[in-house]
């Protein structure tokens, strides 16, 4: 049993992470109960513009040009999620609590290709996950520092100020952080 969920925060990774594959990373956290945990990583782009995504799925294209799809873990890649406001949703959509959506169907893209898409969306390929405990146990190591997320690091950040903002939040300057830590 887990003794509180990290649902709805953000999970930092700490610098001893650097060179790992969620080296510099921010993940948010959409699901944790006794099973594991499920978390979209919300500060890496891709290559892939969002217009191009939409193409091949034969959406509509009315998207800023300058959005791009976010690497949302190394879980199911070729998977496609929407983390989004409430303010849209399909059938296909989950209520994840802190007026946040997550959706991976195929609806979402055509409503946001469309430019009726939610006012706050992050569109992202694959996902984070842990099995039972695992989470809490990288928590013990040291492999994560959990942040309050808002809605103004998840979707108004730039993605490469994210972490250091997430680290802001808390009154820390993450770039001075070592990468050694311990347990006092």
């Amino acid at each position: 049993m887990i003794s509180s969920s990290l649902q709805h925060q953000l999970l930092l990774a700490m610098p001893n992470q650097t060179g790992t594959y969620f080296g510099n990373t921010l993940t948010y956290v959409c699901d944790h109960n006794e099973q594991g945990a499920l978390g979209l990583m919300i500060n890496r782009p891709t290559d892939l513009a969002l217009t191009e995504l939409l193409k091949k799925f034969d959406c509509a294209t009315n998207v800023d040009a300058d959005l791009v799809v976010v690497e949302g873990g190394p879980v199911q890649q070729e998977r496609g999620f929407v983390l989004h406001s409430t303010d849209v949703q399909t059938s296909g959509s989950m209520p994840i609590g802190n007026d946040l959506l997550l959706t991976a169907s195929r609806d979402i893209l055509e409503i946001i290709g469309a430019g009726d898409g939610p006012k706050h969306f992050i569109v992202t390929l694959g996902y984070a996950g842990w099995g039972e405990g695992q989470l809490e146990s990288e928590l013990a190591d040291n492999a994560w520092l959990t942040v309050p997320a808002t809605n103004e690091i998840l979707f108004d950040t730039p993605f490469d100020k994210r972490v250091d903002a997430a680290a802001k939040s808390l009154g820390i300057n993450f770039q001075l952080m070592s990468p050694h830590l311990g347990h006092a």
